[in-house]
């Protein structure tokens, strides 16, 4: 069974009732019709599966999404992985403003990120960011109403400041809103948030850690970064589909796993890895990776007798197997990511030379030798998967308590 993620999406309108943006939210189930979380690991979820499981186009098209962000975010101590272009970073009332906090959001403006301020009352101390801020959110159900006026008069002396009537519920907060000019409007009165849902496999435990350590070299070979990441299939995609995400600032089209990397730089690689290590799901099961990564390897060793390019058909098979695997087709998931022309053809209408060694792959599979033959190759696939795999699950958790104590890792 293939587990599934989760993120919330609640739409933003304007005063004419146009859907603007979207407000993304943790849910850790499909049926979660709120949440209660609003922590690191809430912030690290929804953003690893806006960004890596769904694609950020999936979820918002090019609408900016307000994600939440909690302290760690906020002041640096863990990096943002994404760009300033499709995100508003929504500052938590929860965080506590002292200088270790102006100085983040100030630095996260000079890079060009949109602030909110979410849940805002005066005199908790964040009417001290209200120069860094392109949004302030009102709560119109439990917030204070009593100084509404003295906090929009406060907000309207910083121009270009856009006010948020947040949790409408009724047709008086609206009208509230309404009197008071505010720019934008979120709450069930408009919409509810809708659950979105997507399969997924989790890259390992020890092939995120191994990748965030190596990236800590500043002179890490790109070909140590590549090697790592088309060990571990579900990372793989996910690389893949950051390349593709508006938010990581990538028009290019890929296809390698070595050329997604290098477009979207080792610095972010580095940060998403970082962000999937405190994401710290279950790992996939070994099993499945084992037959996509195969399938992977077979593709990249029979190219050159296609004349196609081994990376490319590397990254064709992966995208066939990971597809299988959730449930979806390789036509479905090459419009996800960010394919060349040459990769998207194979995959859909099964053109040119990549196409041909899809198919001979695909022959040899339903045991139609007549594709010629490749129990070699097969041999060597399955060798070099089953070596990766076996390399990536023996110090994980679960094998570790199997051992027993003696026999962990120092």
């Amino acid at each position: 069974m293939l587990d599934a993620v989760h993120v919330g999406r609640q739409p933003i309108f304007d005063v004419a009732g146009v859907v603007v943006a979207y407000e993304l939210l943790f849910r850790g189930r499909m049926d979660d019709v709120a949440s209660g979380r609003q922590d690191t690991y809430a912030t690290s979820a929804v953003m690893v599966n806006a960004f890596t499981e769904f694609g950020i186009a999936e979820v918002a098209g090019n609408r900016p999404c307000f994600i939440n962000l909690t302290r760690e975010f906020v002041t640096g101590r863990l990096p943002l992985p994404f760009g300033p272009e499709q995100v508003v970073l929504e500052v938590l009332e929860t965080v506590h403003v002292d200088d270790e906090v102006i100085g983040g959001l100030t630095a996260l403006s000079e890079a060009g990120y949109k602030i909110a301020l979410d849940d805002f009352v005066w005199g908790s101390g964040h009417e001290q960011l209200l120069g860094l801020a392109s949004y302030v959110k009102l709560d119109l159900l439990d917030g204070d109403l009593s100084r509404l006026d003295e906090i929009v008069a406060a907000c309207r002396e910083y121009p270009g400041l856009e006010l948020v009537a947040e949790r409408l519920e009724t047709e008086t907060q609206v009208a509230i809103a309404d009197r008071y000019g505010m720019e934008l409007r979120q709450g069930y009165a408009l919409s509810r948030p809708q659950v979105l849902s997507t399969p997924s496999l989790s890259p390992s435990r020890l092939r995120r850690l191994e990748l965030v350590a190596a990236l800590m070299s500043p002179d890490v070979p790109l070909e140590k970064i590549t090697s790592i990441i088309v060990s571990d299939p579900a990372l793989a995609l996910r690389v893949l589909r950051v390349s593709n995400s508006v938010a990581a600032g990538v028009v290019s089209r890929i296809s390698s796993v070595r050329q997604a990397v290098m477009l979207v730089g080792l610095t972010r690689i580095r940060r998403w890895a970082t962000l999937m290590v405190v994401d710290d799901v279950a790992e996939a099961p070994e099993e499945q990776l084992l037959t996509a990564l195969t399938q992977a390897r077979l593709c990249e060793n029979l190219a050159p007798r296609f004349g196609a390019d081994p990376g490319a058909a590397f990254v064709a098979g992966l995208v066939i197997g990971m597809a299988g695997l959730m449930a979806m087709t390789p036509a479905a998931m090459a419009d996800q990511l960010p394919l060349t022309a040459e990769v998207s053809d194979a995959l859909t209408i099964g053109s040119g030379r990549l196409g041909e060694v899809l198919r001979a792959v695909r022959a040899y599979e339903n045991g139609e030798w007549d594709a010629g033959n490749l129990a070699g190759l097969s041999l060597d696939a399955m060798r070099w998967s089953t070596r990766t795999l076996t390399a990536a699950h023996r110090f994980s958790p679960a094998t570790a308590r199997r051992r027993g104590p003696a026999a962990r890792p120092a």
